[in-house]
């Protein structure tokens, strides 16, 4: 699966769940608390593949997953640019310190698996809006 096909599909789950809880006049503090991971994995099984396992794509203690996917993740499946005979799919538009570059064969791609940045409260506060496609609109270098 590529990229752009995740990203469409977690939307439409994301906006799924927030529209159901703003039916239920949910606040935005009350919204980011539900996307806690204790209680998402719980409620949202769908959410994320990982939840079946009550497994975390990040090690910390309070991860929230409101913003899973990062507002600085750079992609583009059909490469982003060619580095020597490898190309580039995906990126971290800051250059987190905590983020790597994966190589697979001749394919680059961001490995923010040690980056807590989205997943934090702050972060999430200071970004935070009702669409998360609005919030993620600049990590899709090609999508509409």
């Amino acid at each position: 699966m590529g990229y752009k096909i995740w990203f469409d599909n977690h939307a439409k789950k994301h906006k799924q769940i927030v529209d159901k809880l703003l039916e239920q006049k949910y606040t935005k503090e009350q919204i980011i608390d539900y996307f806690e991971f204790e209680n998402i994995c719980r409620e949202e099984i769908d959410f994320c593949p990982l939840y079946a396992k009550n497994e975390k794509c990040h090690d910390v203690e309070d991860l929230n997953c409101y913003l899973c996917a990062c507002p600085n993740f750079r992609f583009d499946d059909d490469g982003i640019r060619k580095i020597d005979q490898n190309t580039e799919y995906s990126s971290c538009s800051i250059k987190s310190k905590d983020g790597e570059e994966a190589i697979y064969g001749e394919q680059i791609h961001q490995d923010c698996s040690k980056c807590l940045i989205p997943h934090s409260r702050n972060y999430i506060y200071k970004h935070f809006d009702l669409d998360w496609r609005y919030i993620m609109r600049n990590v899709g270098l090609k999508c509409d």
